[in-house]
C-alpha cells in the first residue's frame, strides 16, 4: 500500500508530550508514516526541561540523508533546532532536496521557560528558514521575537504580526492565539491577502504540554495528503482541540495533549 510519509526534525522529549514523539504520534493518528531526524535530546518531564543535548552536525545531517534520498517525505516539519549552524544545515538540506509542504514551527521557550532556541539562531531562522517555509506557526511570543515587538494582545495586533511575518517569506503564517487573555481559543491563518480566524472554545486545563508541536505536526499530515492549506489547517485546529479537552493528567506538572482523543471522537 501508499501512504503520505511525513519527515519530523526536532528535538527529543523524554517526557513523551511534545517534540517528535508528539510529532510522530501526531502522524500515525492521522494516517500518515512518521520519520524523524533528532536534533537534540532533551531530559523533561511535566515539571520542566531539566537538560538539552544538541546532536552534531554531521549526526543531523546523516539522519536527513538517510531519510530524503531513500524514502523521501511529502511533508516535512521543523521543530526545535537550537542553533544557528543546525538551522543553516536543514535550510540547505531542505533546498538541496527540493522539499515541499514545509511546516515550520519556530520552537524557542519551553512552557516552564527553558530556552530551545539559542538567540543567535533567530536570525538564521528568519533568514535561512522562513523564506523557504510553507506555513510558519509561531504562538504569540514567538511572533513577538521573530519581530522584535511586544507581544499581541488583540486579534488587530495579530493581523498585524501575521502580514509582517509574511513579509519574511513563508508562504502561509499560522498565527496561534491562545496566549490572548480572554475568550475563546482563536488561530489566524494569512495567506498573503488575507486573513482566517479559527475559533474554538477555550478548554479550561493547565495540560497542555506540547500543543504547538502538534498542532504544526497535524498541518503537516494533511499537507501530505495533498490538502489544501484551509483545510489542512482546519483539521489541525480540531485535532489540537480534542487532544486539549481529553488531555492527560500525569505526572506532577504540565501534563500532555491525548494524540488519540481526534481519531476517537471519530
Amino acid at each position: 500500500m501508499t501512504i503520505p510519509k511525513v519527515l519530523t526534525i526536532a528535538g527529543s522529549d523524554s517526557g513523551g508530550g511534545a517534540g517528535i514523539q508528539a510529532d510522530l504520534k501526531t502522524f500515525q493518528e492521522l494516517d500518515t508514516f512518521g520519520m524523524s531526524a533528532i536534533t537534540a535530546l532533551t531530559a523533561q518531564n511535566t515539571l520542566g526541561v531539566h537538560g538539552v543535548y544538541p546532536q552534531t552536525i554531521e549526526a543531523i545531517e546523516a539522519q536527513i540523508d538517510a531519510v530524503l534520498s531513500d524514502i523521501g517525505a511529502d511533508a516535512i516539519k521543523t521543530g526545535m533546532l537550537f542553533s544557528a549552524d543546525i538551522i543553516k544545515l536543514v535550510a540547505r538540506k531542505l533546498s538541496r532536496y527540493k522539499a515541499t509542504n514545509i511546516v515550520v514551527d519556530p520552537v524557542m521557550v519551553a512552557k516552564g521557560g527553558a530556552t530551545l532556541l539559542q538567540d543567535e539562531a533567530t536570525e538564521a531562522l528568519i533568514h535561512e528558514l522562513l523564506p523557504i517555509a510553507t506555513v510558519v506557526t509561531p504562538n504569540l511570543p514567538e511572533a513577538a521575537k521573530l519581530l522584535g515587538r511586544k507581544e499581541m494582545e488583540t486579534i488587530e495586533e495579530m493581523e498585524a504580526a501575521a502580514r509582517d511575518i509574511y513579509k519574511l517569506g513563508p508562504s502561509y503564517v499560522v498565527l496561534k492565539g491562545g496566549h490572548l487573555k480572554n475568550g475563546p481559543a482563536v488561530d489566524l491563518l494569512f495567506d498573503g491577502e488575507r486573513s482566517y480566524l479559527l475559533e474554538m472554545e477555550r478548554i479550561d486545563t493547565k495540560h497542555t504540554h506540547g500543543t504547538g508541536c502538534t498542532y504544526a505536526a497535524a498541518i503537516a499530515a494533511e499537507l501530505s495528503k495533498g490538502k489544501a492549506i484551509k483545510e489542512a489547517v482546519h483539521v489541525a485546529k480540531q485535532f489540537i482541540t480534542e487532544a486539549i479537552r481529553h488531555s492527560l493528567s500525569i505526572g506532577s506538572g504540565i501534563g500532555p495533549t491525548n494524540h488519540h482523543a481526534y481519531k476517537a471522537r471519530q
